[in-house]
């Protein structure tokens, strides 16, 4: 715990001492910290082992381009695998462990690998796991998967809560670098609502890590100053720890708010990570710029790290990663990192530039033209081996070495909807291109503009561009250097110089992959793995990019580059779930009633993703089925309400609404009158029934399609194929409102009566017939609609109100209706009136139905065209002894009509063969005192007052039944007319 390595500075809290542990052994750290500066500062450079060949390995870098540090964090159920030292935000009590090894972390005994790497090369699984075939099954896949893999899983239940979200803003600004600050406040300060998001816990960015000035002060403090600003502006949102992971459709972006990861577990209530979906008309990518390395032999020892992330660790974390440092560079930035480390006291044993040119320093040692071409020390660095412009060979004691190789703009976001970075020879990198995600702009580093101001410039000159604010305000003044640099990828005639650390891709992977005839940048990605490990490629890519150029005799963009695709960093699939696991998984809909059926006792059921109400038991009733009989009578006798708000509801709307709705029906709807309503059968497109429902006209240009409560997603899914796929060039716009519309069933013969009460205007008969639809005023002005439709067969309409007053107009309903007895009624008593009724539903419309099969068959107009027409006239599906939809009722009333059952003829064998049919939909009718039925019959239409068998051989049923008509009650339809 002694902390040899801190050195001083810094913007930790040295007042505040943290404790945490690492493989067992217990290590002191600061607020501020984080796990991998806390361990440098305890002189601990090993940190994890690599995935193919275990060579131990220390942080590569300071941010979440790591590729090496990666640790187990926490324990029990809370253990994560697979996280990142070096963006672990220190806490008292954090419990760390290294990964992917056998035994200990110093000595593993799958390093073993490292000795079998000809054995092993890039490859090798293609050609070694063909043969012989039998050995696959018992003897290479148990191995790979016990090999595979990081970190481990707990095997316990996440007891943490993952959270979803939605935001929108003017201006998304994604970096709160120099860049990112100066945009956000250009844009605050003009009053535009702004979304300001960094990955990590502090703003800043590279300001956090340098020394040089911005205007009178640090530029820590500038960012801390302005940080401050921005808080107190109402119109900006400050998103530390925010990863925006993906740049989609139509200015969308996803962003992961890591609420509770710097803390031992979350507080009561909180999350521990949010996935937000944030809207913003215009997004600014601030994002910045990953250093590179360069490859050279055995340049993954622990010490070997970024120069900037040497910088940052001394600079931001008060951490020195050894008291005697080495740089290898090819440019000026290499430079600073030696300064800045020499004024803190750490001794530079030398600057390695590649460059016959590089600027001297009079108190540290600058080689010119030289090379490091190996280093030395089993668990960590020690020395490296420099070739010196001469050509003669030096060995320099150091036990970090900060290597330099340029700088790569993260363009990632900018790829996102597949745009192509461009090629920069000034910076030898690629930028963004000019195929940029609908509304987004770059700038800063990540626009390849690498110095101080410039990026200060850009980020303002971005905000006032997206905002077209017209002038760009006064910036401080600070470095302005112009970037130098030689391009420099490896070093020739290495042996084993690495490029993905994390997958141990070397450079003779690259050349092998060359040789086999893998020369694409896709097929190197999968032959070698390079850039396919947890830092997709971040530090590693554009090496081998530049290796593969050299051999195929191209240049670097002619090479190109791969697809980067989301997420930026990677994300726990927790946060993807959000709330959805455990109960959640099935997230449950309460209809707008909910409250008050529960107020009356009602006995719920789930219906898709919906808690219904199922029926309303009253006082002295034991037995499901007497409350439901009692429904029903009250219901046809005087009036009862339903909850309806399930169906789905749809708004089609546009100059072109009346042709879509005559294409997605297999009936006519194009001269549909306004304020009528048209009973509508749709046909999926191999001729069979999908749903059935409603089409309201409330204007010339306006439809509200109702769909059945289970249909309701997929109807949605099927109109909007057909729209952007099939009519993309209608004029027709569809949103789902099921949600937005509470509606409820009023039927029975006192139902006018009843809605009169309520209803701001004439719904007599001759105002309001039956079939008519319009948007109303109730109880005095609220907007609402009226249908006037019957499921029940009884004088009925349905009312619908915003979601919102749903509760109240139930209540009022009821107050309204006493004195006509009025009798909520739930799915079941609503279930037993459409069979008696002969209404078909799900049972009937189950996927393998057609219209005919329904006795719809003239609904499928002949006069015009529609989805599913054509092939519903097959001959198969039209056969005259095809099944029709019937009525059943038992010979003797006594019996019981079960659904499921099979229909067979009076006389002869039950088997498959002789099957004449089946029940679908089966209740005990209490209007007619017996139960009834609806099924499907061959040559049905023609059967009516035949008797039959209906068997269920597995349940022992045998029951005589009679053909009627599916009309149970009121054939003639008197009554909805009424």
């Amino acid at each position: 715990m002694s902390q040899k390595n801190r050195i001083a500075g810094g913007q930790i809290d040295r007042a505040k001492t943290l404790k945490f542990s690492f493989d067992g052994r217990s290590y002191a750290g600061h607020p501020g910290d984080t796990l991998a500066s806390a361990l440098l500062a305890n002189g601990v450079r090993l940190m994890g082992r690599s995935f193919k060949y275990h060579r131990p390995r220390g942080a590569l870098s300071a941010g979440s381009e790591e590729p090496n540090a990666l640790v187990e964090l926490r324990g029990g159920a809370r253990q994560e695998p697979n996280t990142r030292a070096t963006t672990v935000e220190l806490f008292d009590g954090l419990l760390a462990k290294s990964q992917n090894r056998m035994g200990s972390l110093r000595f593993d005994l799958l390093a073993i690998n490292d000795r079998l790497s000809n054995f092993l090369t890039a490859g090798f699984y293609y050609k070694t796991f063909m043969w012989p075939a039998a050995f696959w099954e018992k003897l290479y896949e148990p191995v790979i998967r016990k090999a595979a893999g990081l970190g481990s899983l707990s095997g316990k239940d996440d007891p943490d809560v993952y959270d979803k979200g939605f935001l929108h803003c003017d201006l998304l600004i994604i970096g709160a670098g120099p860049a990112g600050l100066a945009a956000a406040l250009t844009a605050g300060r003009a009053g535009a609502d702004v979304i300001l998001a960094d990955e990590d816990f502090s703003m800043g960015g590279r300001l956090n890590s340098e020394t040089f000035a911005v205007g009178d002060r640090s530029g820590a403090d500038w960012a801390a100053q302005t940080v401050a600003e921005l808080a107190s502006l109402s119109n900006v949102r400050l998103m530390p720890r925010t990863t925006i992971i993906g740049a989609f459709d139509h200015g969308t972006y996803g962003g992961l708010e890591r609420v509770s990861d710097h803390l031992h577990s979350p507080d009561a209530g909180k999350p521990r990570q949010i996935l937000w979906r944030i809207y913003a008309k215009r997004a600014l990518l601030c994002a910045g710029a990953t250093e590179r390395p360069i490859a050279f032999d055995n340049n993954d020892r622990p010490g070997v790290m970024l120069g900037a992330a040497l910088r940052t660790y001394a600079n931001r974390f008060g951490a020195a990663a050894d008291r005697r440092v080495a740089i290898f560079t090819n440019n000026d930035d290499g430079h600073r990192t030696a300064r800045d480390l020499h004024a803190k006291g750490v001794r530079i044993s030398a600057v390695v530039d590649v460059r016959p040119d590089a600027p001297l320093h009079p108190d540290y040692q600058v080689l010119r033209g030289a090379q490091v071409v190996d280093t030395r020390g089993r668990l960590g660095l020690s020395f490296i081996d420099v070739r010196q412009a001469d050509g003669t060979m030096r060995v320099v004691e150091c036990g970090a070495l900060g290597v330099s190789g340029g700088w790569n703009p993260n363009v990632h976001l900018t790829c996102h909807q597949r745009g192509l970075p461009v090629w920069d020879d000034a910076i030898a990198a690629f930028v963004p291109g000019e195929n940029l995600p609908v509304g987004m702009a770059v700038a800063g580093a990540a626009n390849g503009v690498f110095t101080t101001a410039g990026a200060l410039r850009s980020g303002a000159a971005g905000a006032v561009a997206a905002l077209d604010l017209g002038q760009t305000p006064d910036l401080p003044q600070t470095e302005d250097a112009p970037v130098n640099i030689t391009p420099f990828w490896y070093v020739k005639g290495c042996a084993r110089a690495w490029l993905d650390q994390q997958n141990d891709v070397t450079v003779k992977d690259v050349k092998l992959s060359h040789q086999e005839g893998f020369r694409s940048v896709e097929h190197l990605k999968r032959y070698t793995t390079l850039g396919m490990a947890t830092d997709q490629g971040k530090t590693s890519n554009m090496g081998g990019l530049a290796i593969m150029a050299e051999l195929a005799g191209k240049t670097i963009p002619q090479v190109g580059t791969t697809i980067f695709r989301p997420p930026y960093t990677p994300t726990a699939i927790g946060a993807f779930a959000g709330r959805h696991r455990g109960q959640g998984f099935h997230p449950t809909r309460l209809t707008p009633s909910h409250k008050w059926a529960q107020e009356q006792g009602a006995v719920f059921v789930e219906v898709g993703n919906w808690m219904r109400a199922q029926w309303f038991p009253q006082p002295g009733e034991t037995h499901w089925r007497q409350s439901v009989d009692r429904e029903v009578l009250a219901t046809r006798k005087s009036v009862g309400v339903c909850d309806v708000t399930t169906l789905g509801k749809i708004d089609v709307q546009g100059t072109d609404a009346a042709a879509f709705l005559n294409t997605i029906y297999c009936n006519g709807f194009a001269k549909l009158a306004v304020g009528k309503v048209r009973y509508g059968l749709m046909l999926r497109e191999d001729g069979i029934a999908m749903d059935d429902g409603t089409a309201a006209r409330l204007a010339e240009d306006h439809f509200v399609v109702t769909t059945t409560t289970a249909n309701a997603l997929p109807v949605y899914r099927h109109m909007e194929f057909v729209h952007q796929c099939l009519f993309p060039d209608l004029d027709v716009q569809l949103i789902s409102t099921t949600e937005a519309w509470a509606q409820y069933a009023v039927a029975g013969p006192n139902s006018r009566k009843l809605l009169e009460k309520i209803v701001d205007q004439d719904i007599s008969n001759a105002a309001f017939p039956f079939m008519a639809c319009a948007n109303i005023t109730v109880c005095g002005g609220l907007r609402a609609r009226l249908f006037r439709i019957s499921f029940s067969g009884e004088l009925a309409y349905e009312i619908a109100v915003p979601t919102m007053y749903g509760d109240a107009l139930i209540r009022r309903i009821m107050a309204e209706g006493a004195e006509f007895g009025v009798t909520p009624y739930g799915t079941e008593a609503l279930g037993v009136m459409r069979i008696e009724k002969g209404h078909a539903t799900g049972n009937e419309i189950n996927g393998t139905t057609t219209a005919q099969n329904l006795g719809m068959g003239r609904m499928v107009s002949t006069k015009k065209d529609s989805i599913g027409a054509v092939l519903s006239r097959r001959e198969g599906l039209n056969r005259a002894d095809d099944l029709r939809q019937v009525g059943i009722k038992p010979v003797d009333p006594a019996e019981k009509v079960p659904a499921g059952a099979h229909l067979m003829n009076a006389q002869g064998p039950v088997d498959a063969v002789h099957d004449q049919g089946y029940v679908t939909s089966a209740c005990y009718s209490p209007n007619l005192g017996h139960h009834i039925a609806l099924g499907f019959l061959k040559n049905g239409g023609n059967r009516i007052g035949e008797e039959l068998r209906l068997v269920s051989p597995l349940t022992g049923v045998e029951t005589r039944v009679e053909i009627v008509s599916p009309h149970f009650i009121d054939p003639e339809g008197e009554r909805l007319r009424a």
